[in-house]
């Protein structure tokens, strides 16, 4: 796996945000988006999946990172399950409903993929790094002076 800097640069990360997009652009017309309650329900766990895949990489650990990506895994599974409610109310037509969930499907397949390589790497994440600054330290900063101002413990 290439380095990453940022969650954005995650492929997985960009496929949850496509399929929230798909999301919220099939809900918004006709009866579907007249339906209130299963199409908010089905936009919170499309934006479900990529937050928890962005708050669990924030988080810094890979313990919690793993955590929230199994978060992101479940909101793809409820949105499989919501899909097959817009498509009994023919909200979907078959081909937008197979679309949709093959999508799902796909980024299910890649968070799970995604834990197995965590749990396979021996990376702990950047909070375990010995080199980054701790919560409670102020990183030291150079003065105009020259002088390095900032706490060292």
């Amino acid at each position: 796996m290439a380095s990453v800097r940022r969650f954005e640069d995650l492929e997985v990360f960009q496929m949850a945000r496509d399929l929230a997009k798909r999301v919220y652009q099939m809900s918004a017309t006709g009866r579907f988006g007249r339906d209130y309650g299963l199409r908010e329900q089905m936009r919170r766990a499309a934006l479900s999946v990529m937050s928890n895949i962005a708050e669990g990489f924030e988080r810094g650990g890979d313990k919690e990172f793993t955590q929230f990506l199994y978060l992101a895994k479940g909101s793809c599974g409820e949105i499989r399950a919501q899909l097959y409610v817009a498509l009994d109310q023919q909200y979907l037509t078959e081909e937008q409903f197979d679309s949709l969930r093959n999508q799902a499907v796909r980024i299910s397949a890649a968070l799970a993929g995604l834990v197995q390589y965590l749990h396979g790497s021996g990376m702990k994440g950047s909070k375990f790094r010995t080199d980054a600054p701790r919560l409670n330290q102020t990183p030291k900063v150079q003065t105009p002076s020259g002088e390095e101002a900032g706490d060292s413990s």
